[in-house]
């Protein structure tokens, strides 16, 4: 089961720096060999943690369709979380192709930093806005 592609030509439009009210788009970013390790442990997590126990459970009671489209379901099942991390690094890989696309984004590096700090950076960037109440 494939991801849907992302919107292009009109289908995109609410995407548009145009289309938009005055927000701040962030878009959380990641050095990507770091971003890939953690997606890796993610899933290494969650093995021990008894996913494919879980998926198995799912699959057993009938999951629906939209239950056996979640990422990873498929892979579980397999028995196969190399799998499963591939898919993940790539579906990773497709936002950040779709992020770089959009304009106007205030890019959020994480990979030295913390949630934390994304947090405390991104209101220090509203609060310099004009009209802040800050």
């Amino acid at each position: 089961m494939g991801e849907q592609p992302a919107p292009t030509g009109e289908d995109s439009r609410l995407w548009t720096a145009g289309l938009r009210h005055p927000t701040l788009l962030c878009g959380l970013t990641m050095e990507r060999s770091a971003l890939y390790e953690r997606i890796d442990a993610r899933v290494d997590e969650m093995v021990a943690a008894g996913a494919v126990e879980e998926v198995e459970r799912a699959d057993a009671a009938g999951a629906s369709r939209t239950a056996r489209s979640a990422l990873g379901f498929d892979e579980l099942l397999a028995r196969d979380p190399e799998a499963m991390k591939r898919r993940t690094r790539n579906y990773a890989k497709r936002q950040l192709s779709w992020l770089r696309r959009l304009t106007h984004v205030e890019e959020v590096d994480l990979t030295t930093g913390s949630a934390r700090d994304a947090a405390e950076y991104i209101a220090h960037i509203l609060a310099a806005r004009p009209g802040s109440a800050a």
